[in-house]
């Protein structure tokens, strides 16, 4: 059974969840926004594929395990679970970033990767677990050594900065390349992997670092659905920077600013 849902909002979009009794959904710590009180609320460190058997995790050795996992992933150790009592509840989630959210259903067949950033919440009978796409790969990615991995059946929502790109390579010769930091989700049908731009010569080293790119993209092969975000969270912190400086301290100290490009 899928989980009822509405995606509200437009540059900062959440999601309003319908829990029914014999239902859970389980968040990434900091993802929740409000519910209704006949939704209860619990933080447990066992992993969510046992969320709808008790909670055991593989007891005190698969809690630590699958503890450890998200510890290098620069996760929380620990997720919210959301069960409703004496009826359905609502229950509201959404991202970290201003950008979109997508629902995924889940039906057994196909398994979903997501960068470490982009899980929101999802249905109890949807496993988590965190891969590893391979230390070199990892290391010339930045982002793609540690992903997560959701298998099995329910709702899964996930979210992005700006707008979501949806791709398949197979429309595309088959592969795509794509910058490290737009990646947000892709169907365990596509190959992941990282290549260099470019022979090691004076214009790569140009291109890597006044590009914006790096030396490095993201390569995505093979038949499946890949979503990408149209804003990345490199370019969301340069831009805040960037403009940080910029206000009634400025005009202060530049009282002609105004005259050469400073704002009202």
């Amino acid at each position: 059974m899928t989980i009822s849902h509405k995606i509200v909002g437009d540059a900062m979009q959440l999601v309003v969840c319908q829990v029914d009794d014999n239902q859970t959904v389980y968040a990434e710590a900091g993802k929740f926004l409000w519910k209704t009180v006949n939704v209860g609320i619990e933080t447990r460190i066992s992993n969510p594929s046992a969320a709808g058997s008790g909670g055991g995790g593989g007891g005190l050795l698969g809690m630590a395990v699958n503890a450890g996992k998200r510890m290098l992933a620069g996760e929380s150790i620990a997720f919210q679970y959301f069960t409703p009592h004496g009826g359905a509840g609502l229950i509201s989630l959404a991202g970290t970033l201003p950008g979109e959210m997508r629902a995924l259903e889940l039906d057994g067949s196909k398994g979903w990767f997501a960068e470490k950033d982009a899980f929101v919440a999802a249905e109890a009978g949807v496993n988590f677990d965190i891969a590893f796409s391979g230390l070199k790969a990892g290391l010339k990615g930045g982002e793609g050594f540690v992903l997560e991995k959701f298998t099995g059946t329910g709702t899964l929502f996930i979210a992005g900065a700006g707008n979501f790109i949806e791709l398949n390579p197979a429309k595309y010769g088959g592969k795509i390349q794509v910058h490290t930091g737009c990646l947000v989700a892709f169907e365990d049908t596509v190959r992941y992997g990282v290549e260099r731009v470019g022979a090691l010569n004076a214009q790569t080293i140009i291109t890597g670092l006044l590009g914006g790119n790096g030396f490095n993209l993201a390569t995505l092969e093979g038949d499946g659905t890949v979503l990408l975000q149209s804003m990345t969270i490199e370019s969301l912190a340069h831009a805040i920077v960037k403009n940080a400086h910029l206000g009634h301290d400025e005009k202060a100290s530049n009282p002609l600013g105004s005259l050469f490009g400073g704002r009202d």
